[in-house]
Protein backbone atom coordinates (compact mmCIF):
# COMPACT_ATOMS: atom_id res chain seq x y z
CA UNK A 1 0.00 0.00 0.00
CA UNK A 2 1.84 3.16 -1.03
CA UNK A 3 1.56 5.67 1.96
CA UNK A 4 1.29 8.68 0.04
CA UNK A 5 -2.25 10.34 0.42
CA UNK A 6 -3.58 10.10 -2.91
CA UNK A 7 -6.56 12.20 -4.42
CA UNK A 8 -8.67 8.82 -5.17
CA UNK A 9 -7.38 6.47 -2.67
CA UNK A 10 -8.66 3.32 -4.21
CA UNK A 11 -7.07 4.46 -7.28
CA UNK A 12 -3.65 3.15 -8.37
CA UNK A 13 -1.31 5.38 -10.52
CA UNK A 14 1.31 4.49 -12.98
CA UNK A 15 4.30 6.10 -11.66
CA UNK A 16 5.85 8.96 -14.28
CA UNK A 17 9.54 8.87 -14.44
CA UNK A 18 10.01 10.92 -17.11
CA UNK A 19 9.36 13.27 -19.91
CA UNK A 20 10.23 14.03 -23.27
CA UNK A 21 8.46 17.23 -24.83
CA UNK A 22 4.75 17.16 -25.16
CA UNK A 23 5.01 13.37 -24.11
CA UNK A 24 5.27 12.14 -20.09
CA UNK A 25 6.78 8.34 -19.43
CA UNK A 26 5.74 6.01 -16.62
CA UNK A 27 7.86 3.37 -14.96
CA UNK A 28 6.57 0.78 -17.79
CA UNK A 29 8.02 2.73 -20.51
CA UNK A 30 4.38 4.05 -21.97
CA UNK A 31 4.35 7.41 -23.66
CA UNK A 32 1.36 9.56 -22.73
CA UNK A 33 0.48 12.76 -24.95
CA UNK A 34 -0.30 15.52 -22.55
CA UNK A 35 -3.13 17.22 -24.06
CA UNK A 36 -4.06 19.26 -20.96
CA UNK A 37 -0.68 20.12 -19.41
CA UNK A 38 -1.51 18.21 -16.25
CA UNK A 39 -4.32 20.91 -15.38
CA UNK A 40 -2.94 24.01 -17.67
CA UNK A 41 0.68 23.49 -16.35
CA UNK A 42 3.12 22.15 -18.57
CA UNK A 43 3.04 25.15 -21.26
CA UNK A 44 6.81 24.15 -22.38
CA UNK A 45 6.27 20.19 -21.92
CA UNK A 46 8.30 18.32 -19.86
CA UNK A 47 12.15 18.18 -20.65
CA UNK A 48 13.03 22.24 -21.66
CA UNK A 49 16.73 22.73 -21.34
CA UNK A 50 16.77 26.11 -21.17
CA UNK A 51 14.02 26.12 -17.65
CA UNK A 52 16.17 22.92 -16.39
CA UNK A 53 19.40 24.83 -16.51
CA UNK A 54 18.11 28.22 -15.05
CA UNK A 55 16.84 26.07 -11.67
CA UNK A 56 20.14 24.06 -11.34
CA UNK A 57 21.98 27.58 -11.64
CA UNK A 58 20.02 29.20 -9.53
CA UNK A 59 19.86 26.05 -6.52
CA UNK A 60 23.62 26.17 -6.83
CA UNK A 61 24.07 30.29 -6.57
CA UNK A 62 21.07 30.45 -3.86
CA UNK A 63 18.01 28.41 -3.36
CA UNK A 64 15.68 30.30 -0.85
CA UNK A 65 15.93 33.75 1.07
CA UNK A 66 12.78 34.83 3.22
CA UNK A 67 11.09 37.29 1.92
CA UNK A 68 10.86 39.16 5.88
CA UNK A 69 14.70 39.16 4.92
CA UNK A 70 16.04 40.21 1.87
CA UNK A 71 14.53 40.31 -2.18
CA UNK A 72 16.53 38.46 -4.62
CA UNK A 73 17.68 39.05 -8.43
CA UNK A 74 15.18 36.63 -9.91
CA UNK A 75 11.99 37.80 -7.45
CA UNK A 76 12.74 41.00 -8.78
CA UNK A 77 13.64 40.66 -12.57
CA UNK A 78 10.46 38.18 -12.82
CA UNK A 79 8.26 41.13 -11.09
CA UNK A 80 10.14 43.65 -13.87
CA UNK A 81 9.13 41.45 -16.71
CA UNK A 82 5.47 40.98 -15.98
CA UNK A 83 4.54 44.39 -15.13
CA UNK A 84 6.20 45.55 -17.88
CA UNK A 85 3.59 43.52 -20.20
CA UNK A 86 0.41 43.53 -18.06
CA UNK A 87 -2.52 45.46 -18.20
CA UNK A 88 -2.51 49.34 -18.01
CA UNK A 89 -2.36 50.08 -14.22
CA UNK A 90 -1.13 46.62 -12.80
CA UNK A 91 2.49 48.17 -11.27
CA UNK A 92 3.91 45.34 -8.51
CA UNK A 93 3.76 41.88 -8.05
CA UNK A 94 3.28 39.90 -5.14
CA UNK A 95 4.80 36.08 -5.27
CA UNK A 96 3.43 33.29 -3.48
CA UNK A 97 3.15 29.56 -4.60
CA UNK A 98 -0.14 28.74 -6.29
CA UNK A 99 -3.34 30.17 -7.64
CA UNK A 100 -5.35 29.47 -4.54
CA UNK A 101 -2.67 31.31 -2.71
CA UNK A 102 -2.57 33.89 -5.40
CA UNK A 103 -6.62 34.62 -5.14
CA UNK A 104 -6.59 34.37 -1.33
CA UNK A 105 -3.86 37.29 -1.89
CA UNK A 106 -6.24 39.45 -4.31
CA UNK A 107 -9.12 38.93 -1.58
CA UNK A 108 -6.91 39.99 1.30
CA UNK A 109 -5.75 43.00 -0.78
CA UNK A 110 -8.77 43.78 -2.14
CA UNK A 111 -10.67 44.02 1.51
CA UNK A 112 -7.04 45.69 3.01
CA UNK A 113 -7.48 48.49 0.41
CA UNK A 114 -10.68 49.28 1.53
CA UNK A 115 -10.11 49.72 5.41
CA UNK A 116 -7.13 51.33 4.66
CA UNK A 117 -9.24 54.15 2.34
CA UNK A 118 -11.48 54.50 5.57
CA UNK A 119 -14.70 52.10 3.75
CA UNK A 120 -14.67 48.80 6.31
CA UNK A 121 -18.65 48.68 5.42
CA UNK A 122 -17.19 46.76 1.69
CA UNK A 123 -16.77 43.30 2.89
CA UNK A 124 -19.06 41.53 -0.33
CA UNK A 125 -17.78 39.70 -2.99
CA UNK A 126 -19.48 38.87 -6.00
CA UNK A 127 -18.70 35.93 -8.43
CA UNK A 128 -20.00 33.71 -10.51
CA UNK A 129 -21.35 30.49 -10.86
CA UNK A 130 -19.61 27.41 -12.17
CA UNK A 131 -16.63 29.15 -11.54
CA UNK A 132 -13.46 27.73 -9.76
CA UNK A 133 -11.23 30.02 -8.04
CA UNK A 134 -8.99 27.35 -5.87
CA UNK A 135 -9.34 25.17 -3.08
CA UNK A 136 -8.69 27.22 0.29
CA UNK A 137 -11.34 28.65 2.01
CA UNK A 138 -11.52 31.87 0.89
CA UNK A 139 -10.87 31.01 -3.05
CA UNK A 140 -13.20 28.22 -2.57
CA UNK A 141 -16.15 30.50 -0.79
CA UNK A 142 -15.59 32.72 -3.80
CA UNK A 143 -16.00 29.90 -6.22
CA UNK A 144 -19.36 28.72 -7.88
CA UNK A 145 -18.88 25.18 -8.06
CA UNK A 146 -21.67 23.53 -5.80
CA UNK A 147 -19.94 20.25 -5.32
CA UNK A 148 -16.76 21.25 -4.67
CA UNK A 149 -18.43 24.08 -2.07
CA UNK A 150 -20.75 21.41 -0.39
CA UNK A 151 -19.58 19.54 2.56
CA UNK A 152 -17.33 22.53 3.60
CA UNK A 153 -20.31 25.04 3.05
CA UNK A 154 -20.13 25.58 6.86
CA UNK A 155 -16.53 27.02 6.67
CA UNK A 156 -16.65 29.53 4.22
CA UNK A 157 -17.62 33.40 4.20
CA UNK A 158 -20.58 34.00 2.17
CA UNK A 159 -20.35 35.47 -1.21
CA UNK A 160 -22.71 36.45 -3.74
CA UNK A 161 -22.84 34.24 -7.44
CA UNK A 162 -24.27 35.71 -10.68
CA UNK A 163 -24.58 34.19 -13.51
CA UNK A 164 -21.57 32.56 -16.10
CA UNK A 165 -21.50 34.01 -19.36
CA UNK A 166 -22.22 30.27 -20.66
CA UNK A 167 -23.52 31.03 -24.08
CA UNK A 168 -23.99 27.30 -25.28
CA UNK A 169 -26.46 27.07 -22.20
CA UNK A 170 -27.38 30.53 -21.45
CA UNK A 171 -28.02 32.83 -24.27
CA UNK A 172 -32.08 32.68 -25.21
CA UNK A 173 -33.13 31.89 -28.75
CA UNK A 174 -32.68 34.79 -31.04
CA UNK A 175 -30.81 36.86 -28.48
CA UNK A 176 -27.62 38.24 -29.48
CA UNK A 177 -24.49 37.57 -28.00
CA UNK A 178 -24.08 41.57 -26.90
CA UNK A 179 -28.08 41.37 -25.76
CA UNK A 180 -26.95 37.91 -23.44
CA UNK A 181 -23.59 39.98 -22.30
CA UNK A 182 -25.96 43.11 -21.81
CA UNK A 183 -28.62 40.62 -19.83
CA UNK A 184 -25.66 39.52 -17.86
CA UNK A 185 -24.37 42.83 -16.88
CA UNK A 186 -28.11 43.68 -15.90
CA UNK A 187 -27.93 40.89 -13.05
CA UNK A 188 -24.34 42.16 -11.73
CA UNK A 189 -26.11 45.37 -11.37
CA UNK A 190 -28.91 44.16 -9.78
CA UNK A 191 -26.98 42.09 -7.24
CA UNK A 192 -25.15 45.23 -6.19
CA UNK A 193 -28.25 47.00 -5.98
CA UNK A 194 -29.65 44.64 -3.59
CA UNK A 195 -26.31 44.23 -1.34
CA UNK A 196 -25.85 48.19 -1.34
CA UNK A 197 -23.19 49.29 -3.67
CA UNK A 198 -21.02 50.95 -0.67
CA UNK A 199 -20.97 47.41 0.36
CA UNK A 200 -19.37 45.46 -2.06
CA UNK A 201 -15.79 45.02 -2.07
CA UNK A 202 -15.04 43.52 -5.83
CA UNK A 203 -16.47 41.53 -8.43
CA UNK A 204 -14.04 38.05 -9.29
CA UNK A 205 -14.39 36.02 -12.79
CA UNK A 206 -12.07 34.03 -15.02
CA UNK A 207 -12.20 35.70 -18.44
CA UNK A 208 -12.25 32.14 -19.88
CA UNK A 209 -13.43 30.01 -17.54
CA UNK A 210 -11.70 26.60 -17.00
CA UNK A 211 -12.11 23.78 -15.00
CA UNK A 212 -15.45 24.08 -13.79
CA UNK A 213 -16.97 24.91 -17.65
CA UNK A 214 -14.41 24.22 -20.14
CA UNK A 215 -12.81 26.53 -21.65
CA UNK A 216 -15.88 28.51 -21.97
CA UNK A 217 -15.01 32.60 -22.94
CA UNK A 218 -17.32 35.30 -22.90
CA UNK A 219 -19.22 36.86 -25.45
CA UNK A 220 -18.11 40.10 -27.11
CA UNK A 221 -18.61 43.36 -24.77
CA UNK A 222 -19.47 41.78 -21.71
CA UNK A 223 -16.29 42.25 -19.35
CA UNK A 224 -15.73 46.24 -20.44
CA UNK A 225 -19.55 46.13 -19.04
CA UNK A 226 -18.35 44.66 -16.06
CA UNK A 227 -15.50 47.43 -15.91
CA UNK A 228 -18.04 49.94 -16.81
CA UNK A 229 -20.45 49.09 -13.87
CA UNK A 230 -17.59 48.28 -10.98
CA UNK A 231 -15.76 51.66 -12.28
CA UNK A 232 -19.67 53.51 -11.06
CA UNK A 233 -19.61 51.73 -7.99
CA UNK A 234 -15.67 52.00 -6.86
CA UNK A 235 -16.26 47.91 -6.67
CA UNK A 236 -12.04 46.22 -7.65
CA UNK A 237 -12.75 43.91 -10.55
CA UNK A 238 -10.22 40.84 -9.75
CA UNK A 239 -9.62 38.68 -12.78
CA UNK A 240 -8.59 35.22 -12.13
CA UNK A 241 -5.62 34.07 -14.79
CA UNK A 242 -4.41 31.09 -12.93
CA UNK A 243 -5.84 29.07 -15.62
CA UNK A 244 -6.14 30.98 -18.68
CA UNK A 245 -3.64 33.50 -18.63
CA UNK A 246 0.24 33.36 -19.53
CA UNK A 247 -0.23 32.92 -23.01
CA UNK A 248 -2.60 29.91 -22.67
CA UNK A 249 -5.40 31.93 -25.24
CA UNK A 250 -3.18 33.91 -27.20
CA UNK A 251 -2.07 36.42 -25.23
CA UNK A 252 0.01 36.82 -22.58
CA UNK A 253 -2.71 37.63 -20.01
CA UNK A 254 -6.46 36.86 -21.07
CA UNK A 255 -7.71 40.18 -20.42
CA UNK A 256 -6.13 41.59 -23.37
CA UNK A 257 -8.37 40.02 -25.52
CA UNK A 258 -11.29 41.63 -23.49
CA UNK A 259 -10.09 45.16 -23.88
CA UNK A 260 -10.19 45.77 -19.87
CA UNK A 261 -7.72 46.24 -17.35
CA UNK A 262 -8.27 44.49 -13.79
CA UNK A 263 -7.35 46.27 -10.55
CA UNK A 264 -6.17 42.51 -9.46
CA UNK A 265 -5.28 39.90 -11.70
CA UNK A 266 -3.84 36.14 -10.49
CA UNK A 267 -1.68 33.85 -12.37
CA UNK A 268 0.25 30.51 -11.70
CA UNK A 269 0.31 27.57 -13.79
CA UNK A 270 2.21 28.74 -16.49
CA UNK A 271 3.54 31.21 -14.98
CA UNK A 272 6.22 28.27 -13.90
CA UNK A 273 5.03 25.37 -16.40
CA UNK A 274 5.47 23.38 -13.65
CA UNK A 275 9.45 22.99 -13.26
CA UNK A 276 8.55 24.51 -10.28
CA UNK A 277 5.65 25.42 -7.81
CA UNK A 278 4.50 29.39 -8.35
CA UNK A 279 1.40 31.79 -8.57
CA UNK A 280 1.29 35.69 -8.12
CA UNK A 281 -1.06 38.59 -8.09
CA UNK A 282 -0.37 41.61 -9.80
CA UNK A 283 -1.72 44.35 -8.05
CA UNK A 284 -3.11 47.90 -9.58
CA UNK A 285 -0.90 51.08 -8.57
CA UNK A 286 -4.28 52.55 -7.08
CA UNK A 287 -4.20 49.32 -4.31
CA UNK A 288 -0.34 49.61 -3.42
CA UNK A 289 -0.66 53.33 -2.87
CA UNK A 290 -3.73 53.28 -0.39
CA UNK A 291 -1.69 50.43 1.58
CA UNK A 292 1.82 52.00 1.09
CA UNK A 293 0.53 55.62 2.15
CA UNK A 294 -1.69 54.15 4.98
CA UNK A 295 -0.53 51.02 7.12
CA UNK A 296 2.31 50.34 4.61
CA UNK A 297 1.95 46.65 5.44
CA UNK A 298 0.21 44.32 4.02
CA UNK A 299 -0.97 41.85 6.45
CA UNK A 300 -0.43 38.61 5.16
CA UNK A 301 2.82 36.25 4.37
CA UNK A 302 3.55 32.60 3.61
CA UNK A 303 6.85 31.13 4.01
CA UNK A 304 7.99 30.92 0.44
CA UNK A 305 6.35 34.18 -1.40
CA UNK A 306 9.38 35.35 -3.54
CA UNK A 307 11.30 31.79 -3.63
CA UNK A 308 14.30 32.48 -5.50
CA UNK A 309 14.26 29.35 -7.18
CA UNK A 310 10.74 28.99 -8.30
CA UNK A 311 11.03 33.04 -9.50
CA UNK A 312 14.05 32.11 -11.30
CA UNK A 313 12.06 29.25 -13.17
CA UNK A 314 9.51 31.22 -13.57
CA UNK A 315 11.51 34.16 -15.39
CA UNK A 316 13.47 31.38 -17.62
CA UNK A 317 9.88 30.30 -18.61
CA UNK A 318 8.26 33.42 -19.76
CA UNK A 319 11.69 34.61 -21.44
CA UNK A 320 11.80 31.19 -23.44
CA UNK A 321 7.88 31.91 -24.21
CA UNK A 322 8.80 35.28 -25.66
CA UNK A 323 12.14 34.91 -27.46
CA UNK A 324 10.66 31.71 -29.55
CA UNK A 325 7.86 33.81 -30.08
CA UNK A 326 4.93 31.30 -28.84
CA UNK A 327 2.57 33.41 -28.54
CA UNK A 328 1.66 33.34 -32.58
CA UNK A 329 2.29 29.75 -32.57
CA UNK A 330 -0.28 29.58 -29.83
CA UNK A 331 -2.80 30.97 -31.82
CA UNK A 332 -2.00 29.33 -34.91
CA UNK A 333 -1.98 25.67 -33.13
CA UNK A 334 -5.17 26.41 -31.63
CA UNK A 335 -6.82 27.50 -34.62
CA UNK A 336 -5.61 24.11 -36.38
CA UNK A 337 -6.72 22.18 -32.53
CA UNK A 338 -10.55 23.92 -33.46
CA UNK A 339 -10.63 23.05 -36.75
CA UNK A 340 -9.67 18.92 -36.72
CA UNK A 341 -12.13 19.24 -33.36
CA UNK A 342 -14.75 20.86 -35.36
CA UNK A 343 -14.14 18.21 -38.52
CA UNK A 344 -14.30 14.68 -36.14
CA UNK A 345 -16.75 15.65 -33.92
CA UNK A 346 -19.02 19.01 -35.42
CA UNK A 347 -21.78 16.32 -36.00
CA UNK A 348 -20.98 14.04 -33.35
CA UNK A 349 -24.42 12.64 -31.44
CA UNK A 350 -22.97 13.36 -28.16
CA UNK A 351 -20.41 16.39 -28.67
CA UNK A 352 -22.92 19.87 -28.03
CA UNK A 353 -19.85 22.59 -28.03
CA UNK A 354 -16.99 22.63 -28.95
CA UNK A 355 -15.02 26.10 -27.85
CA UNK A 356 -11.69 27.90 -26.63
CA UNK A 357 -9.49 30.19 -27.54
CA UNK A 358 -5.78 29.72 -28.18
CA UNK A 359 -4.44 26.11 -26.67
CA UNK A 360 -7.39 26.34 -24.32
CA UNK A 361 -10.30 24.00 -25.96
CA UNK A 362 -13.30 22.11 -24.41
CA UNK A 363 -15.76 19.76 -25.93
CA UNK A 364 -19.04 19.26 -23.64
CA UNK A 365 -20.69 16.19 -23.66
CA UNK A 366 -24.42 15.54 -23.62
CA UNK A 367 -26.89 12.47 -24.38
CA UNK A 368 -29.05 14.35 -26.91
CA UNK A 369 -27.64 17.09 -29.45
CA UNK A 370 -30.82 18.15 -30.61
CA UNK A 371 -31.65 18.99 -27.17
CA UNK A 372 -28.60 19.50 -25.07
CA UNK A 373 -29.48 17.19 -22.57
CA UNK A 374 -26.46 15.57 -20.30
CA UNK A 375 -25.62 12.39 -19.70
CA UNK A 376 -27.16 11.15 -16.42
CA UNK A 377 -24.72 11.74 -13.94
CA UNK A 378 -24.96 8.50 -11.72
CA UNK A 379 -23.01 7.21 -15.02
CA UNK A 380 -19.86 9.15 -14.30
CA UNK A 381 -18.82 9.74 -18.13
CA UNK A 382 -15.80 11.79 -17.44
CA UNK A 383 -14.33 9.65 -15.33
CA UNK A 384 -14.81 6.92 -18.13
CA UNK A 385 -13.12 9.52 -20.41
CA UNK A 386 -10.18 10.02 -18.74
CA UNK A 387 -9.63 6.23 -17.88
CA UNK A 388 -9.91 5.17 -21.59
CA UNK A 389 -8.10 7.87 -22.69
CA UNK A 390 -5.34 7.31 -20.29
CA UNK A 391 -5.29 3.80 -22.01
CA UNK A 392 -4.89 5.41 -25.63
CA UNK A 393 -1.57 7.01 -24.33
CA UNK A 394 -3.64 10.50 -24.13
CA UNK A 395 -3.81 13.03 -21.07
CA UNK A 396 -7.05 15.01 -21.23
CA UNK A 397 -9.09 16.93 -18.48
CA UNK A 398 -12.19 15.55 -18.07
CA UNK A 399 -14.60 17.10 -15.45
CA UNK A 400 -18.33 16.66 -14.38
CA UNK A 401 -20.89 19.14 -13.17
CA UNK A 402 -20.63 21.46 -15.83
CA UNK A 403 -24.35 22.19 -15.72
CA UNK A 404 -24.80 22.79 -12.21
CA UNK A 405 -22.13 21.15 -9.78
CA UNK A 406 -24.00 17.86 -10.45
CA UNK A 407 -25.20 17.50 -14.59
CA UNK A 408 -22.96 17.85 -17.29
CA UNK A 409 -19.75 16.55 -18.91
CA UNK A 410 -16.96 18.36 -20.10
CA UNK A 411 -13.67 17.52 -21.65
CA UNK A 412 -11.07 20.41 -21.38
CA UNK A 413 -7.65 20.00 -23.21
CA UNK A 414 -4.57 22.50 -22.96
CA UNK A 415 -1.73 21.00 -24.77
CA UNK A 416 2.05 22.38 -24.70
CA UNK A 417 3.03 25.18 -26.70
CA UNK A 418 5.72 23.15 -28.38
CA UNK A 419 3.19 20.80 -29.95
CA UNK A 420 4.03 19.91 -33.65
CA UNK A 421 0.86 19.94 -36.21
CA UNK A 422 1.16 15.95 -36.04
CA UNK A 423 0.28 15.89 -32.86
CA UNK A 424 -2.81 18.08 -33.19
CA UNK A 425 -3.99 14.69 -35.16
CA UNK A 426 -2.39 13.11 -32.48
CA UNK A 427 -4.77 14.32 -29.87
CA UNK A 428 -8.04 14.05 -32.13
CA UNK A 429 -7.15 10.53 -33.14
CA UNK A 430 -7.06 9.17 -29.74
CA UNK A 431 -9.66 11.29 -28.32
CA UNK A 432 -11.65 10.10 -31.04
CA UNK A 433 -10.82 6.42 -30.10
CA UNK A 434 -11.50 7.03 -26.21
CA UNK A 435 -14.93 8.31 -27.14
CA UNK A 436 -15.83 5.81 -28.85
CA UNK A 437 -15.07 3.28 -26.33
CA UNK A 438 -17.05 5.08 -23.86
CA UNK A 439 -19.85 5.59 -25.22
CA UNK A 440 -20.02 2.91 -27.38
CA UNK A 441 -23.85 1.61 -25.62
CA UNK A 442 -25.00 5.38 -25.77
Amino acid sequence: MSHVFHRHLSHSYPTAVGGDGAYLIDAEGRRYLDACGGAAVSCLGHSDAEVIDAVRKQVGQLAYAHSSFFTTEPMEALADFLVERAPAGLSSVYFVSGGSEAVEAALKLARQYFIERGEPQRRHLIARRQSYHGNTLGALATGGNAWRRRQFEPLLVEVSHVSPCYAYRGQAAGETPEAYGERLAQELEDEIQRLGPENVMAFVAEPVVGATLGAVPAVPGYFKRVREICDRHGILLILDEVMCGMGRTGSLFAAEQEGVAPDLVTIAKGLGAGYQPIGATLVGERIRSAIAEGSGFFQHGHTYIGHATACAAALAVQRAIESRDLLPRVRQLGDGLQRRLEDRFGDHPHVGDIRGRGLFRGLELVAARDTKTPFDPERKLHAAVKRASMDEGLMCYPMGGTLDGRQGDHILLAPPFILEDGQLDEIVDKLDAALARVLIHS
